[in-house]
């Protein structure tokens, strides 16, 4: 766990510089403190550590200062207060929503999200008795508003929903949010912070799964959640108890009142969550992305011309049935995408091959240079059959409502010259289609 922001910093110096400010002698890169745990020579210091009313580390699980390095860069690109890596993108899902709620509570979701957030909000935390209400992203004010219960406790999306490409109205589901009293809950992984802030629109929690363009290598699986500080949830006790009254699992402590708004939120994940869950990343793994990280800014960047240009060409092909890319011109979300992502998208695209699941297998088969991978947003170009793996556990109707069409295509593009992804998609679309 970590807190801070330095706000005065571009995005690309804190890729490099964030997270770590060492001292005289100190290594220039942070070192990997591989250990489960730490020694002090004092009980009565360790005591204070267990009553959160001193800073340090005593166990891996909780904490680790590799882990919380990082954790405080991503937190400075979020321009959040506190943070916490997790070990993968799901558990950062599930901790963000776990977090304030429990069962008999409810969630407004969505339903343009990723197949596996889908199935952990629709199935598996239903069976833990929370309930949820899922919205297209398009719906109106009206239709979202009707969306909220008395015992909703928090709003849920994705930025940039994966695979179908729909961008997020933050301002729309913010202020619903808001409204009811709950904090509204974003996946910022497909546009990364190089490319999308979303606390400077309302957001209030921001969840990532750091193993796509964080990580960008196929390196490391893992997770990460970081809060705006903004939400003030002792204005809403009634609704997170677990926030504003004492936790006596942890000595009776009152998060929201011991650590104020930047870092309740942070804090309770940690000393309940991970405490009893314990999705704690390899300090090993947590290192590999702080490196990673160092040139997300050039990444992200060149992933996202590559992923333009290789959108155009797939526009302009008659033989493609449709393409969605939010940096496209023509796309529906442009707009949208402007107002919130002003200096790119992302790279992953979704288009229409046409002829049924077969004809969509025979094109992925054929090609060489792009792989078919369960995977996205990495250096190499990568290709999915969502409807076919991915989301192939929801009904036809809910892969209607979620965007995800039987003929529906996921192409991440990687970092490879722009020309030779194309060239591989013609041959394939020339050989099949």
């Amino acid at each position: 766990m970590t807190d801070m922001t330095d706000e005065s910093q571009s995005i690309d110096t804190i890729c490099v510089q964030g997270g770590w400010q060492p001292k005289n002698g100190e290594p220039r890169t942070p070192p990997i403190v591989q250990s489960t745990t730490f020694k002090y020579t004092s009980s009565e210091q360790m005591s204070r550590l267990f009553d959160l009313s001193e800073s340090g580390y005593f166990y891996t699980r909780l904490s680790n200062p590799t882990n919380d390095v990082v954790a405080k860069k991503i937190c400075e690109l979020e321009g959040g207060t506190a943070a916490i890596l997790t070990s993968s993108g799901q558990a950062a899902n599930f901790f963000a929503l776990f977090n304030i709620c429990s069962a008999g509570d409810h969630i407004v979701a969505s339903n343009a999200i990723y197949g596996g957030t889908y199935n952990l909000i629709n199935v598996t935390m239903r069976r833990m008795g929370i309930n949820c209400t899922f919205v297209h992203p398009n719906c109106t004010p009206e239709e979202l508003d009707a969306a909220f219960q008395p015992n909703t406790k928090a709003v849920f999306g994705e930025s940039i929903a994966n695979p179908s490409l729909m961008v997020l109205d933050f301002d729309k589901f913010a202020a619903a949010a808001h409204n009811h009293g709950v904090p509204l809950i974003v996946d910022n992984t497909f546009p990364t912070p190089v490319n999308c802030r979303p606390f400077e629109y309302g957001v209030d929690i921001v969840t990532h799964s750091t193993t796509k363009y964080m990580d960008g290598h196929g390196s490391c699986v893992g997770g990460a959640i970081v809060d705006s500080g903004n939400f003030d949830w002792m204005a809403h006790a009634d609704k997170f108890p677990g926030l504003t009254t004492p936790d006596e699992s942890y000595h009776g402590v009152t998060y929201a009142k011991e650590f104020g708004n930047g870092g309740a939120f942070i804090t309770k994940c940690v000393a309940q969550l991970m405490r009893d869950f314990g999705s704690i990343p390899s300090p090993f793994n947590s290192w590999v992305l702080g490196q990673n990280l160092e040139d997300l800014g050039l990444r992200m960047q060149r992933h996202c011309e590559n992923g333009y240009r290789v959108a155009k060409f797939l526009d302009e092909d008659p033989r493609i049935s449709w393409v969605n890319h939010p940096g496209l011109e023509t796309d529906k979300y442009y707009q949208l995408a402007r107002k919130y992502m002003p200096n790119g998208t992302c790279g992953v695209i979704a288009f229409g091959v046409p002829g049924g699941r077969e004809k969509v297998s025979a094109f992925l088969d054929h090609l060489q240079l792009v792989s078919i991978a369960t995977h996205v947003a990495d250096s190499r170009s990568c290709i999915l059959y969502p409807a076919g793996t991915t989301h192939r556990q929801l009904t036809e109707e809910q892969l209607k409502e979620a965007g995800v069409g039987i003929d529906l295509v996921r192409l991440s593009c990687g970092l490879e010259n722009a020309d030779d992804i194309i060239a591989d998609l013609k041959q394939a679309m020339d050989a099949v289609l």
